[in-house]
């Protein structure tokens, strides 16, 4: 029987299986860092297995966390987990294809449904009514939720990242995302690593350079992700006539030096269709990082009224 030549391999997310068990160590030591017990818990599916950090009383309300591209959960909510989980359950959730411990298999490669992904996770968890926040393109999967299954996403909050709506659509500039990351992110090393995360973030970059475990784990990332890996992830803008996003079910928050998710065409995509977005001055793209006070305080606030 002839092998189906369309049938392709799992992706790796990381260049090798050794320097995927050296990320994962270092992942483990920054879940330490949460300053709060972690269950971790493995969600099966047709597209692999996601693996989840869940954290908060059983009797809270659930909230779903979504980190960015080339990233994971216990990076990204480091400076956030120990103060959300005092409010909520959360569900911190590592990406297919992203850089944390969650693992695909060949139907993620051969293609994958972003939303019947996201779709399958709450099912799985049997969870009937969430909130979601989400960093950067984690902004775009809470938005996802928020216009697909608004029977059981309550309210979200969207950082680092703008509207998804097709009617303010904006091309990625592709130079302009090269300006950001090159040559430093070819050459991942410790002083370019740390040229590349004050080109990123704003004035509190301290808080991320200072912190000597994540700071190096980031700085793994960048040496063996494998980027190609979340290239499945559908990023496509909603159609208008399905944006249901206002200013009451969805919160934005931009700082005023992210060179990523911060541009007059921006935030005229937030301003004019009157959505409810806040302005950080002096933040950057990990904003969560930088601000994690404000930014808890903002979560909690809008999220519970």
């Amino acid at each position: 029987m002839r092998k189906d030549k369309k049938m392709k391999k799992v992706i790796n997310a990381f260049k090798s299986n050794k320097r995927r068990d050296e990320v994962i160590k270092s992942y483990m030591l920054l879940l330490e860092q949460w300053g709060v017990p972690v269950e971790e818990k493995t969600v099966f599916c047709e597209y692999g297995a996601t693996h989840i950090n869940i954290a908060g009383d059983k009797s809270n309300p659930p909230l779903l966390l979504f980190h960015g591209v080339g990233d994971n959960s216990a990076l990204m909510w480091i400076y956030n987990a120990k103060e959300l989980s005092r409010y909520f359950r959360i569900y911190a959730i590592d990406a297919l294809g992203g850089a944390g411990r969650s693992v695909s298999n060949t139907n993620y490669a051969n293609g994958f449904d972003t939303l019947k992904w996201l779709k399958s996770l709450l099912d799985n968890l049997k969870i009937d009514k969430a909130y979601a926040a989400g960093v950067s393109y984690g902004s775009f999967l809470v938005q996802l939720l928020l216009c697909y299954d608004p029977e059981r996403i309550i309210k979200g909050v969207c950082m680092a990242g703008g509207s998804a709506s097709a009617q303010y659509s904006q091309k990625s500039s592709v130079l302009k995302k090269m300006k950001i990351f090159l040559p430093e992110a070819l050459f991942p090393s410790k002083s370019n690593c740390i040229k590349l995360v004050k080109k990123l973030s704003g004035i509190n970059v301290d808080t991320f350079i200072n912190n000597k475990i994540l700071f190096e784990h980031w700085c793994l990332l960048l040496k063996y992700f494998n980027n190609m890996s979340m290239m499945k992830h559908d990023v496509e803008p909603i159609k208008q006539e399905d944006f249901i996003i206002n200013k009451n079910n969805c919160l934005y928050i931009i700082g005023d030096m992210d060179k990523l998710a911060y541009s007059d065409e921006s935030i005229r995509a937030l301003r004019e269709p009157d959505l409810n977005y806040i302005i950080i001055k002096n933040a950057g793209h990990p904003v969560n990082h930088e601000y994690p006070e404000k930014v808890n305080s903002l979560i909690i606030d809008f999220l519970l009224g």
